[in-house]
């Protein structure tokens, strides 16, 4: 996923849809996945990261 992607989610208490930055996300979690709990590294796992 690009570093600039971006999702449009429905947000409680929000107007409008909100910008998620998920490639922003990914790429952060990715470079400090060593901190990562191993239940935060398994829920990723089973959602198909592979990395995780």
């Amino acid at each position: 996923m690009p570093r600039g992607h971006g999702e449009e989610i429905a947000a409680e208490g929000e107007a409008g849809p909100v910008v998620v930055k998920m490639g922003v996300w990914v790429s952060n979690t990715k470079s400090r996945r060593d901190k990562l709990t191993a239940d935060q590294l398994a829920s990723l796992a089973k959602l198909g990261v592979d990395w995780a």
